[in-house]
């Protein structure tokens, strides 16, 4: 990811899928939900990876020497496990069963709701509700849709489940969300002193 802030500042992120996380760290994605980790304390490492990116010119420098970096530290998935986590990183997908999902993921449903709980934190039916959650998100930054026809082209119910489920993902209702929304995806202004 990559931010062009005023001043020449610059932010470079990386976003990594669930079960990277979890190899990578050597715990599970959900023990980092809503965290700020300081990667130093896990392994130094994550010091010498940052001095060779603070010395980078270009996001795409950033972004090579990140590649070849991960390259080095991570060993190849298997198949079933790049299937989870191309899931888990596509928006979409969030209009289908549990028992289709497992099916088309290899897995019994029991089965993926258990490595759904270990790489995230949440059975796969929340991760099918996160996934609605995001892809209403993405329309309300997106699109000059009314919040009943985010809720219909992203799934829920009625706009009672809409309401409810937005709520408990962002802590707000829709409308609330969309009163505060920036042009940033997922960024809202708030009142800050």
């Amino acid at each position: 990811m990559q931010l062009q802030l005023p001043e020449r500042q610059e932010f470079f992120g990386v976003q990594l899928q669930p079960l990277v996380v979890k190899k990578l760290l050597g715990a599970p994605a959900c023990e980092f939900s809503d965290r700020v980790v300081d990667l130093n304390l896990i392994d130094p490492v994550y010091d010498s990876l940052w001095n060779q990116l603070a010395e980078q010119n270009s996001f795409e420098e950033r972004v090579t020497v990140f590649s070849r970096w991960m390259e080095k530290k991570i060993p190849e998935c298997q198949s079933r496990e790049k299937l989870v986590n191309d899931f888990l990183s596509v928006v979409g997908q969030h209009a289908v069963s549990v028992t289709t999902l497992a099916g088309s993921l290899c897995y019994s449903p029991r089965q993926l709701s258990r490595k759904m709980i270990e790489a995230t934190g949440m059975n796969t039916e929340e991760i099918l509700l996160y996934k609605k959650y995001l892809h209403a998100v993405h329309l309300i930054h997106h699109t000059d849709l009314s919040l009943t026809k985010i809720a219909y082209q992203s799934h829920f119910s009625d706009q009672s489940h809409f309401i409810k489920s937005f709520k408990s993902f962002a802590h707000m209702t829709p409308g609330e969300y969309k009163a505060a929304r920036t042009h940033v995806k997922g960024h809202i202004y708030e009142n800050v002193r």
